[in-house]
């Protein structure tokens, strides 16, 4: 995209590695995005309008600094690669993460496709708490480590689904198959979440940062740290300045207006005081 800041997005990330069209590309960039560019929901939490066109994301998360959730995420991630002359296409799944696998669920997570080499890579950095940090070759069954977790794609019927071996088990995140998806399909789902009295974002924090030798992942007031090796930590925030604190000094996630912010997450009951 002629339009998109490359230059904007690598300064973002901190990035000045190789910038060819090859797979140690495409994993370096896969891996930094996601420890450099925060999971959150504020903008849905807070009531504002989330824009999805290359302008409004680019100010707000190069100009701004500012972190965001899938659609933000993924979309950035596809202009950069395409920018560099990779081939990406954006793919809709159906998230299962706290769901029974038989349930369906709407298409509210956007995930990448990537091809490279003659084959197809599959690349998500906007899943919260277990966002990818390393592409997965599109090959059923088999298991592939990563920075962190190991993941695996398996195949069901008419579609597939992504997993990540937790505790000695394989969980699923997410459901999906191939067929493409596009801008503003996202547009829809985004402003669902976004607005709808139902979705989760307008009533529940989510924050995630993937660092090289943790992840950390928040939910309202319940902060958890998970150590490479396996050790978890968890902490409850008693109060909405702690809160604040947290997310800005160790999820490096830039509020806006922390006064109105520290408002809604009482109004929202996140925290009590």
């Amino acid at each position: 995209m002629s339009d998109f800041d490359l230059d904007g997005y690598f300064a973002r990330i901190g990035y000045d590695g190789p910038t060819d069209v090859s797979l140690a590309t495409l994993q370096a960039l896969h891996a930094i995005q996601p420890r450099a560019i925060p999971f959150e929901n504020i903008d849905a939490l807070m009531g504002v309008s989330v824009g999805l066109d290359v302008a409004s994301l680019q100010d707000k998360i190069f100009g701004q600094g500012r972190g965001g959730y899938c659609f933000e995420h993924n979309l950035i991630f596809m202009h950069a690669l395409t920018a560099l002359g990779f081939t990406a296409s954006g793919l809709a799944a159906r998230v299962l993460w706290g769901q029974p696998d038989d349930a369906i669920t709407a298409r509210s997570h956007m995930l990448l496709r990537i091809e490279l080499g003659g084959r197809t890579y599959i690349a998500d950095v906007g899943f919260g708490g277990l966002t990818l940090t390393a592409p997965l070759l599109l090959e059923p069954g088999l298991e592939q480590p990563t920075p962190h977790e190991a993941f695996r794609i398996v195949e069901t019927g008419d579609h597939l689904r992504m997993q990540a071996g937790i505790g000695g088990d394989w969980r699923t995140l997410y459901r999906f198959d191939m067929s493409q998806a596009y801008e503003v399909d996202y547009r829809v789902a985004s402003h669902f979440l976004s607005t709808h009295p139902s979705s989760h974002f307008l009533t529940t924090l989510v924050a995630a940062l993937a660092l090289p030798d943790r992840r950390y992942a928040l939910r309202n007031n319940r902060l958890s740290t998970h150590h490479a090796g396996g050790r978890t930590e968890q902490r409850e925030i008693a109060t909405a300045t702690e809160l604040a604190d947290v997310l800005e000094n160790q999820l490096a996630i830039v509020i806006p207006d922390r006064a109105a912010f520290e408002t809604r997450l009482r109004e929202k009951r996140i925290v009590e005081t």
